[in-house]
């Protein structure tokens, strides 16, 4: 691209400089013979006042010498009672050439050897004509051609060579961007999702650029999603995992206890190694749409009652309360269903047998709060507990539990708090948003405005510290 430019200015500035240059030329040249020409008229009529008067040779001669060169003008005289013609001066002319300038009374340019002689009749007293020669150089008659022909050439030159600059900048600002984009292609296809193109140069690739950075961030997005995904699931598998592990425990002893619970161990690594390794990408939860959601009443009931066996066997005292109506929420059920089993498995393998747990579900008027409670040792950093990918510290911990459980409340524009229970150990509060207000972003869960009733209400500010 950037040469085609280049040599289509090249053909159209060459045209251009000759179209104008040539004419331009001729025309110097035929300023420079009209030049010439009127200086030899000049000379021609100097002598003409001299020769309406007198005829005689001597002062005619002193005439022609003082209006110009001896060598360069001469004066035909008619022959004239009795007398020869004369001529005064060198003569250059056919003797055809003056008679027939004479015959027919007015000037006459005549080519001659080394240039050119202008024949100008004069009248003289006795009313015959005399004619006087000037000869003109072929040397004046082009006199300043070839120098004005060489700036034109010159200016012409520099025109070319400088619209050739010109669009070879130019060609250099439209490529350049496209060779960009072409790298960036070749590094995002090899992998190197970082890969990006600047924003800039003519509109077309400008718009390609950003065609291109956008469809970069939505692959690395993807990519994102699904390494998020692939975590998801396999934290999923944490629930049955924790059931193998307690029901492997009361097998009591023996080889094949023993290689159960050495199995189940193995399993729990494997699914803790898969967890790692996908959770470096930023999770991303969308927003259930209109229609959409569970009874997060009936999906209480039905995870308290997976686990009420669990608890059983652990000798663990549980309470359910408020999940005697439905409760809609904009939540996918599966998706409820997994922060539920998280949190509930959480407190399985982070308190001791016969620690107490409690769930609590309150319906107001624009959201949902589920308070998941236990009475065992709490967190010490509740914070860390919330960041992704760090876990509680403890063995087997992954840092993915909480944070799926946040992930669900911030897609509805809700978010989750840690504090102190009743019980006396950790309480997990989740906000879920009924009203359909957007996401809220990371490190923004003080207090938030919302408009009702056409004012605007202060919510509730949910406290780090739960009662």
């Amino acid at each position: 691209m950037r040469w085609a430019l280049v040599k289509v200015c090249l053909a159209v500035t060459t045209m251009v400089v000759v179209a104008f240059a040539v004419p331009l030329g001729l025309v110097v040249k035929e300023m420079a013979r009209d030049r010439a020409f009127s200086n030899a008229e000049r000379q021609a009529a100097a002598v003409a006042p001299a020769l309406s008067i007198t005829t005689d040779r001597d002062q005619l001669e002193r005439v022609v010498a003082s209006a110009g060169s001896d060598a360069g003008m001469a004066v035909h005289l008619p022959a004239a009672d009795g007398r020869p013609a004369v001529d005064i001066g060198q003569r250059r002319t056919a003797d055809e050439d003056i008679a027939t300038v004479r015959e027919l009374g007015r000037a006459s340019t005549t080519e001659v050897p080394g240039g050119f002689t202008l024949l100008q009749p004069v009248a003289l007293s006795s009313g015959a004509i005399a004619i006087v020669e000037v000869y003109v150089p072929e040397a004046e008659v082009s006199n300043g051609v070839g120098t004005a022909w060489a700036v034109l050439a010159a200016v012409g030159a520099a025109l070319v060579v400088g619209s050739v600059a010109v669009a070879d900048r130019l060609g250099v600002r439209m490529v350049q961007p496209a060779q960009r984009l072409v790298e960036g292609a070749q590094e995002l296809g090899e992998g190197k999702l970082g890969a990006r193109v600047p924003e800039e140069g003519p509109n077309e690739l400008r718009l390609a650029a950003v065609a291109f950075n956008s469809m970069a961030d939505q692959v690395v997005q993807l990519l994102a999603n699904e390494r998020e995904l692939a975590a998801d699931l396999s934290h999923r598998l944490r629930t049955p995992l924790t059931v193998l592990r307690l029901n492997a425990a009361s097998l009591g002893e023996g080889p094949a206890a023993e290689q159960t619970r050495a199995a189940v161990a193995q399993l729990e690594r494997e699914v803790d190694t898969i967890i790692r390794t996908a959770r470096e990408a930023k999770p991303q939860t969308a927003a259930a749409g209109p229609g959409a959601g569970c009874d997060a009443a009936e999906v209480v009931r039905e995870r308290m009652e997976f686990w009420s066996a669990l608890a059983e066997d652990e000798g663990r005292k549980w309470r359910l309360a408020g999940v005697e109506r439905p409760v809609r929420i904009p939540v996918a059920r599966a998706d409820l269903a997994a922060a539920l089993d998280a949190l509930l498995g959480n407190v399985f393998r982070h308190t001791p047998e016969g620690t107490a747990f409690a769930v609590d579900v309150h319906n107001a008027e624009d959201a949902v709060i589920m308070l998941v409670s236990d009475a065992g040792p709490g967190i010490p950093d509740p914070e860390a507990a919330m960041a992704r990918g760090r876990g509680s510290g403890t063995a087997g911990s992954t840092g993915l539990g909480l944070d799926i459980v946040r992930r669900l409340a911030e897609s509805t524009g809700g978010d989750v708090r840690i504090g102190s229970s009743v019980l006396g150990g950790t309480e997990v509060r989740i906000w879920i948003q009924l009203d359909g207000r957007q996401p809220v972003r990371k490190g923004h869960r003080g207090s938030v405005r919302r408009r009702r009733a056409g004012r605007l209400v202060p919510t509730f500010n949910r406290p780090r510290s739960l009662p």
